[in-house]
């Protein structure tokens, strides 16, 4: 009887150990190091980023890849010069699983530079850099969001199509614009069309009158920009008042307008934009989310929610296929590259470089709304240039 038992004991150990569930319950809670703006120019858009995250996770009943999730969390201020610390402080101090974010392009650099050296995990549901998808690109970093560069060509094929020949642009002078301007000449120059004059301000600098004032001395066809969060309602409104949306169409990457119609009002009406996400795209799991969105929040989902959203679900998709093991880099890396990423903006997949391929549409403010007009650029891959795993 006795060997019955210690038989009957050890056939409950191997099945236990077999449970595909217990390597994740043995390595208790994920913890989830969310870099995102909570104050200044855009800490809105770090809140809708967490928001969709959270939905997301809270879908799932709690728990990704098996665990439960502990947050912390870290406002970068969306200042570079502090990131380097702020990030270290997650991965060195608080020992973080996975880390999230951010926004601002040059905070991300400094994210993806502590990821690559020390191998965590990092999701960027925003921030744009080429560099993270391009020279810093690694296998343990992904980006559930876009390239600086995709919004930028694909309006710059809008503009080519709608005959302007001399466009003037306008931003601010970080990494974030550069790239959207770099994109948008390389959409825009091919079919001959010609940018006469690149103006910037420093960023986070909001005092547009003298550039305004230039623009309207060199009549350009058009303008196309980047700006975002605060600034972009500023300039919105600035533009118009200004008289300068009577005489000269503007353009922008859709930044411009997401998360600040309210903010912006009859200013933005009518200004086309091109981004990866429209108000109205119809599709059932746009439609899901953003009902959950607006009940869970009280709020109208954005681009923001969205990409916070997908971080969640592809962070979801490689723990499920590791059993919850953040450290399993070539599994994880492997279950996204093969995966179709169900997303509210529509299906997308990552590039080699871990970039998404997405379709990018062109938008108009309608009322409080970015109404699609259709599709830019299908299927649109960043180029990935410097990219070497």
């Amino acid at each position: 009887m006795r060997y019955k038992n210690i038989f009957n004991l050890g056939i409950a150990i191997s099945l236990l150990t077999c449970s595909p569930f217990i390597g994740a319950q043995s390595q208790g809670k994920l913890k989830i190091g969310f870099m995102l703006p909570a104050t200044g120019t855009y800490a809105a858009l770090g809140t809708a980023i967490d928001n969709g995250f959270r939905l997301y996770v809270n879908e799932q009943g709690g728990k990704i890849g098996g665990r439960e999730i502990e947050y912390v969390r870290v406002d970068d201020e969306s200042d570079p010069s502090k990131a380097a610390d702020n990030v270290n402080k997650l991965i060195k101090r608080d020992n973080v699983d996975v880390i999230v974010g951010s926004v601002h392009s040059g905070v991300a650099m400094a994210m993806a530079k502590a990821a690559k050296e020390s191998g965590t995990l990092l999701i960027v549901p925003n921030a744009g850099a080429v560099a993270v998808t391009g020279p810093m690109c690694a296998p343990n970093i992904f980006r559930s969001s876009f390239s600086n560069w995709q919004p930028g060509f694909a309006m710059g094929e809008v503009a080519a199509k709608k005959g302007h020949k001399k466009i003037v642009t306008i931003t601010w002078k970080y990494a974030a614009g550069e790239e959207t301007m770099k994109g948008f000449k390389d959409g825009f120059e091919k079919s001959g069309g010609s940018v006469i004059k690149d103006l910037t301000l420093p960023f986070p600098n909001v005092e547009f009158q003298a550039l305004l004032t230039e623009i309207a001395s060199l009549k350009p066809d058009a303008v196309f920009t980047f700006f975002a969060g605060a600034g972009a309602a500023k300039f919105v409104k600035d533009y118009a008042a200004a008289g300068l949306k009577k005489s000269i169409p503007l353009y922008g990457s859709g930044f411009l307008t997401d998360g600040v119609l309210d903010a912006e009002g009859v200013d933005a009406e009518g200004i086309l934009t091109t981004l990866h996400y429209a108000d109205n795209l119809n599709n059932k799991r746009d439609q899901s989310f953003r009902l959950a969105y607006a009940k869970t929040f009280k709020l109208q989902p954005d681009v923001y929610a969205v990409q916070g959203y997908d971080a969640a679900q592809m962070l979801a998709i490689g723990l499920s296929a590791t059993q919850g093991d953040a450290k399993n880099i070539t599994t994880f890396a492997q279950a996204l590259m093969k995966s179709k990423i169900d997303s509210p903006r529509g299906t997308f997949t990552l590039s080699s470089s871990h970039n998404p391929v997405q379709d990018i549409y062109l938008r108009k403010v309608i009322g409080k709304e970015n109404v699609n007009e259709g599709v830019a650029s299908k299927a649109l891959a960043d180029p990935g240039l410097g990219c070497k795993m």
